[in-house]
């Protein structure tokens, strides 16, 4: 793996720019991550602009995989979840170039998203992941267990239904009943 630095993203019209061009290339390339192609610059700018502010309000947190200056991978940290729910976060938007795939990169924004959810005190992690060409094997890699599989659930980017893979992750052990 290239010298990756990992960092949490904060609101900047350049940071925008980068995660906005890289969910414009994950979705015209088949990533089902809630978008359709095509995707407009405008779309993507909206999407990012929003979760970022999110992010500076600590509703959730924007990882970015940086190889030198380049944005290379994302994943997000959602931690805005309901009252009854303070043990637990979300994984999502996990991309990574198309440039730098399979080499380490989606398991290096994971395991920092596992670590500052534990120092959270965020011990249980769920995510989904499309049937079709999704993630499922790094998750699993990751020791995220499968819970189902919700068929039909989602267009994909360029048409056509798949289904969602539901997962979930214990942090720690001995955690209060």
């Amino acid at each position: 793996m290239p010298d990756i630095q990992i960092k949490a993203l904060k609101s900047s019209p350049d940071i925008c720019a980068a995660l906005s061009e890289m969910l414009i290339e994950t979705v015209a390339n088949g990533g089902s991550v809630s978008f359709m192609h095509p995707l407009s610059l405008q779309s993507a700018e909206t999407f990012w602009r929003d979760a970022l502010a999110s992010a500076d309000r600590g509703e959730r947190i924007v990882l970015g995989a940086f190889d030198r200056e380049e944005l290379i991978g994302t994943v997000t940290l959602l931690l805005n979840l309901p009252p009854n729910q303070p043990h637990r976060a979300e994984i999502a938007k996990m991309m990574t170039r198309i440039s730098h795939r399979h080499r380490g990169i989606a398991t290096a924004l994971l395991r920092e998203a596992e670590r500052i959810a534990i120092a959270r005190d965020r011990w249980l992690l769920v995510l989904d992941t499309a049937e079709d060409e999704g993630a499922a094997g790094l998750y699993e890699r990751m020791g995220f267990k499968l819970t189902g599989l919700i068929p039909d659930y989602a267009l994909k980017p360029h048409g056509g239904l798949t289904g969602t893979l539901i997962y979930w992750k214990r942090l720690r052990e001995n955690v209060p009943a």
